[in-house]
Parts: C-alpha cells; structure tokens; sequence
C-alpha cells in the first residue's frame, strides 16, 4: 500500500482542525441544545425580514417599480455577509489565544472558522428567504442563476478577505477596532443595499463603484430582475481587488500569528 503524500495528509489535518473548531465555535455561540443550530441562519434572517417589513409597510420603493421583498432581500443578505464576516473577526485572535496551545491549531484557521460560520449563516438565510418569498408569490425566480451565484461566490470572497485583515489589524493595534466600526457604519448606506448606481448622478456613480461590494449586489441584482434593470458592475475589479486583499490579509495575519507565538 503506497504511503500516503505529505501534502494530502496535511491537508485531511487542517480539514479535522478546522470541523473541530467550526463545532466548538458553533456551541460557544449557540449552546449545546438541539435547536442552537438553528440561530446560525435564524439571526440573519430576522435582520432581512425586518427590514424587508419596515419598507413594505412604509411603501418605501425609492422611487422605482421593483418588488420591494426581492429589492430587500438582495441588499440586506449582501451586507450581512461582509459587515457580519468582519465584526466577528475583530479581536478574535486574542479573544482565543488558549486555542493555540495545540499545535495544530493557527491563527489563520480561528479567523477561517468564524468567516465559514458567518458564510454559512448568510448563505442559508439568503436561500431560505428566497424560496419562501417566491413559493408565496412575493418574488420572482431569478432570471439568471448564474449570475446570482457568481456575484455571491465573489462576495463570499471579498468578505474573507476583508475580515482576516480586520482581524489581524484589531490584533496589531487597539486603532484597527475603533476604526473599524465607524467605517462599517459609514460603509453600511454606501454598499449598495437601499439603491441601484444607475440612480445616481454619473459623477456620484464612479466614486460609489470604488467599493467592491456595490459591484456584487449590482451583479446579484441583476441575475434576480435582469431585464428590469440597468446594472454597472465589473466582475475583474471585484476579482482583482479580493485578490489584492487576500495577498494582504495572509500577509497580515502571519505578521499578527508570530506577535502570538512570542508573547
């Protein structure tokens, strides 16, 4: 029987590690009982119900003829995932410093654990959500599946990266946490989630594409209204910019695993 290779035995290692911490991490937040589990997507969803609630009970359309539940449901599940990926991340690596007295367990795979979780969360929710509002007529299917799914793929993308950065920099420096969570509220009207860039002005329309984020809720919006909508958004920038920030984020996160391995 031929051993097996170095590579893939590290690789069925950091699998078991990173299970074992995606269940610890579940039972610190959830508890132990049998419905604990259920918060994982329950919590999101309440956010997207509530808000998709306050517009339609306000008739607030921002002065478009899209369907409110759907125009909701694609903005809101989009800012949990980013907002909710980073916040979970901030002190993170302190808050779990016992972890790594075993050896297998780095500060790459804490923050992987808490981004996975909060992927997951959001996924089902936006999923769940989309089956029950169009079962009952609230929404349409999606035009195009596929554009949905890419813009969701590179979102998922662009929240890791950002929320191992904020993560390791909240571990460098006290000033990353209390910068960070001005930035999110700012960041929170400007994503994207309550408007579509072809309603602003053109000058206002390049300033707001900087931000990667409005790309991915312009390229699910249009998977889900298609025809209905005029979209701009850039798959390559949003590629290109995640890609930059993952260089970054490892960078950081090894610069912030060797501050606690010598302290």
């Amino acid at each position: 029987m031929m051993a097996e290779k170095p590579f893939f035995g590290a690789l069925k290692v950091q699998f078991r590690v990173l299970g074992a911490l995606f269940r610890w991490e579940v039972i610190q937040r959830f508890g132990r009982d049998n419905l604990g589990f259920i918060w994982l997507f329950l919590e999101p969803m309440i956010f997207t119900l509530s808000i998709t609630a306050l517009w339609s009970a306000v008739e607030l359309t921002h002065g478009s003829t899209l369907p409110i539940v759907a125009f909701a449901l694609t903005g809101y599940s989009t800012i949990l995932l980013w907002r909710n990926c980073a916040n979970r991340c901030v002190m993170s690596i302190q808050a779990n410093t016992g972890l790594f007295y075993h050896r297998p367990v780095r500060v790459i795979d804490v923050l992987l654990t808490k981004i996975l979780l909060e992927v997951a969360g959001a996924t089902m929710s936006f999923i769940a959500l989309s089956i029950i509002w169009i079962s009952i007529g609230w929404s349409q299917p999606p035009e195009d599946m596929l554009l949905v799914l890419g813009g969701w793929v590179l979102l998922v993308w662009f929240s890791a990266a950002l929320a191992m950065i904020i993560g390791a920099l909240t571990s460098l420096t006290e000033s990353a946490e209390r910068l960070w969570h001005p930035t999110a509220y700012i960041l929170f009207p400007l994503s994207g989630a309550g408007f579509m860039v072809d309603w602003l002005s053109g000058d206002f329309q390049k300033i707001i594409l900087w931000l990667p984020m409005v790309h991915t809720t312009e390229m699910i919006r249009d998977g889900f209204f298609g025809s209905i909508v005029q979209t701009h958004y850039d798959m390559r920038y949003v590629a290109i910019v995640s890609l930059v920030m993952t260089a970054i984020a490892l960078v950081l996160v090894n610069v912030a695993a060797r501050r606690v391995e010598f302290k």
